[in-house]
């Protein structure tokens, strides 16, 4: 056996140490608690409260502005004080929200309980993140585990309880006890968050390297040309992968007559996710280099708009939208994991948590601006609509291939045991 090998036969057998194991459980939780809510929040809004359409949707993008656009608030506070306050915190400002959610019932209320729930998600998403990605980089180093493999069942981890959390929701909602029911319920899942963090996460962050005078302060993070660039190439596939609410569901209705047929479609992306992202990224952690895995993701996901006007319609109607689902969720599993991997070899490992917020802070810009423009097309013939949409993640692919192809050396690090 050559020591290549040797090594491959090591990292698929090296488990997740038991830290990882609560991060990444901690995802899965996090899901299942936000998603039990989230699909039932527009309907509650509109049938419930009696909302216009236009305050709904003006109620939705304030919780997307409120948690995507201030995850560099939170990565930089978990920078500064470390992941355990910033993610107890925001488990705490989680619970006060959906309960506040739960009882309100006046347009002011609702949008302060909505606000609430987004900004708590900005604090505990970057700092569990960011803590991911830098325990991934270090079993990557003791292990020999490729980081990518750590970070995919991170995703697979989040995608079973997106998956879960609407299930559990919708059960409330058949058991008689509401919406005000599933607040609750995802309230208490938060509430079992808190618990095992504060009984089982370390009062300071995992692994603390010496202070270094030279320590990139934290502007630098925003002039780094090549962690921008990893940031625009992550926002198109972001801007892409938010057509799975925009242009599909005009798809699907052009298709069959209505949208009857959306859930199983975003059924078969979360399953897919949980059922081929591990084998997925652990057979190409081992064969292609992480740039290679995000600019071959990207390549997939144009793919999947690509082959939406040529897809044959008639009793095979739901054929192009089913193709779409497939080959942007297969280019999710191999582009994610990668690009979250690079963001440690981008930028001054101290600032690890404000990129990671900085990654979906200017991607969430990014999706505003990009779902408006892209908005504008949904009445456009087909061709000129889907060639528009394949033409974003592609010139992500070309702009990723700009991209440094070396691996920075993890820093000697002393582990804290708390």
């Amino acid at each position: 056996m050559t020591t290549t090998d040797a090594r491959r036969t090591r990292s698929r057998a090296a488990p997740l140490t038991p830290y990882l194991r609560l991060l990444t459980a901690t995802q899965f939780a996090f899901n299942t608690g936000f998603y039990a809510v989230l699909p039932y929040l527009a309907a509650h809004l509109g049938d419930g409260l009696g909302m216009a359409g236009w305050l709904v949707g003006l109620v939705l993008g304030l919780r997307t502005f409120s948690q995507q656009g201030l995850f560099v608030v939170g990565g930089a506070l978990t920078d500064r004080y470390g992941p355990r306050p910033v993610v107890l915190t925001g488990c705490a400002l989680r619970i006060a929200g959906f309960c506040w959610l739960a009882q309100a019932g006046t347009t002011v209320t609702v949008i302060g309980a909505v606000l609430l729930i987004g900004f708590a998600a900005a604090l505990f998403s970057p700092a569990v993140e960011s803590e991911t990605t830098r325990a991934a980089v270090a079993h990557e180093a003791g292990t020999g585990t490729p980081r990518a493999q750590v970070l995919a069942v991170f995703s697979a981890a989040g995608q079973a309880g997106a998956f879960i959390g609407p299930l559990l929701g919708s059960l409330l909602l058949l058991l008689g006890g509401g919406f005000r029911a599933a607040c609750l319920a995802g309230a208490v899942v938060f509430v079992g968050v808190l618990a095992g963090h504060a009984r089982l996460m370390p009062r300071r962050p995992h692994r603390v390297r010496p202070a270094r005078p030279d320590a990139a302060p934290p502007r630098q993070v925003f002039t780094n040309r090549p962690f921008l660039v990893l940031c625009l190439a992550y926002s198109s596939y972001l801007v892409s992968y938010n057509q799975l609410y925009l242009a599909l569901p005009v798809e699907v209705e052009r298709a069959t007559g209505s949208q009857g047929a959306l859930g199983g479609l975003f059924a078969l992306s979360s399953l897919l996710v949980v059922a081929a992202q591990l084998p997925l990224t652990r057979w190409s952690a081992h064969r292609i280099a992480p740039r290679t895995a995000l600019v071959t993701g990207l390549a997939v996901v144009a793919a999947g708009f690509a082959v939406v006007p040529i897809a044959p319609d008639g009793p095979f109607g739901l054929l192009p939208g089913a193709s779409l689902v497939v080959l942007l969720t297969l280019g999710q599993m191999l582009l994610v994991p990668a690009a979250r991997g690079l963001v440690p070899d981008l930028v001054d490992d101290r600032r690890l948590g404000l990129a990671t917020g900085a990654l979906s802070s200017v991607s969430g810009l990014a999706v505003l601006v990009g779902s408006a423009a892209t908005g504008t097309l949904l009445d456009t013939p087909g061709p000129v609509l889907w060639t528009a949409l394949a033409a974003i993640p592609l010139a992500g692919a070309a702009l990723t291939l700009t991209l440094p192809t070396g691996r920075r050396t993890p820093e000697p690090a002393a582990t804290v045991t708390d």
